[in-house]
């Protein structure tokens, strides 16, 4: 059987990215150096490795998609609203400090959404994906938080490790041989030809 495989890309930097501050679904555009990072994603990414490319909603996701997209020669990035980051509802804007001194529990933050609810989320996300694109090779754009939960799934936990970050426009890939996910490849490092 012919496997389906996912790059899972996040999106170039934002302003909000630089202070460390929680984005969530608050739509903050990229900055010129996550435009900059988009582009030099795009030209390390092989356009014949890829059949097809899904983005989350967020300006930040959809703007980095459009430049791989433009820069390979791709049809237009589908809008796949699973792919939206973690909303964390009030603390959106907050440093990660601010967040983490304010919240006891950053699980019940009003308006957030738990990690358990991501969770149920990405596993939906990896089921719809399996079923819908079978066969097929998907290029991604999303979140940190939700790539980062999305490792954890298919890694049983081996990524990312303890106090990694996953850089702006870096790209993870799983594929799905029919029954099951795996890590084909794990990245954590912002794409770029320095990496080749």
């Amino acid at each position: 059987m012919t496997e389906t495989i996912l790059g899972l890309l996040r999106h170039g930097q934002t302003d909000w990215n630089i202070d460390f501050r929680l984005q969530g679904i608050t739509d903050i555009p990229l900055n010129e150096t996550g435009i900059a990072q988009a582009r030099d994603a795009a030209a390390v990414i092989d356009p014949n490795d890829w059949d097809l490319i899904l983005t989350s909603p967020l300006s930040r996701a959809r703007a980095t998609a459009e430049i791989v997209a433009e820069v390979n020669g791709f049809a237009d990035a589908e809008v796949e609203p699973l792919l939206l980051e973690r909303s964390f509802g009030e603390a959106e804007g907050m440093s990660h400090q601010e967040w983490l001194a304010k919240y006891a529990d950053t699980n019940s933050v009003p308006g957030g959404e738990s990690l358990r609810d991501l969770e149920a989320r990405a596993n939906l996300l990896l089921d719809q994906l399996a079923m819908k694109f079978r066969g097929r090779r998907i290029l991604a754009v999303s979140h940190g938080a939700l790539i980062r939960i999305l490792l954890r799934i298919v890694s049983n936990g081996e990524f990312p490790r303890e106090g990694e970050r996953l850089g702006n426009a870096s790209m993870s890939v799983f594929a799905h041989d029919g029954s099951i996910w795996r890590i084909r490849s794990y990245e954590p490092r912002t794409l770029h030809s320095d990496l080749l």
